[in-house]
């Protein structure tokens, strides 16, 4: 299998989107040390974009990732920093979508 990417939209509830992203980015150097992780981050809205930007709102962040194998994705998801994270924000979420792909070309 090539290069798995994935895409998670994390909402919060209203308000506890800036909490939810110190936690989230005081993980992401552990993120960074796993195995076959090739990028990892937040991302939110662009501002000024114009008319053409689906904005995802101001609870919301997406995460961008790329993981060498589906392996290393799967290992990424049970790691104990992950589970620990998870544990310290989920009261914080009003919802996640994860969206997991792969090239079509």
């Amino acid at each position: 299998m090539s290069v798995v990417n994935v895409v998670a939209m994390i909402t919060t509830i209203p308000g506890k989107r800036a909490e939810v992203l110190a936690l989230f980015n005081a993980n992401v150097p552990a993120v960074h040390a796993e195995d076959g992780c090739i990028e990892y981050g937040p991302t939110i809205d662009t501002n000024d974009v114009g008319p053409f930007q689906t904005q995802v709102g101001p609870d919301t962040f997406v995460v961008i990732e790329k993981w060498e194998t589906l392996d290393h994705l799967m290992a990424h998801a049970a790691a104990p920093h992950m589970v620990a994270y998870g544990a310290s924000v989920k009261d914080m979420l009003a919802d996640r979508t994860i969206h997991v792909l792969s090239s079509a070309s």
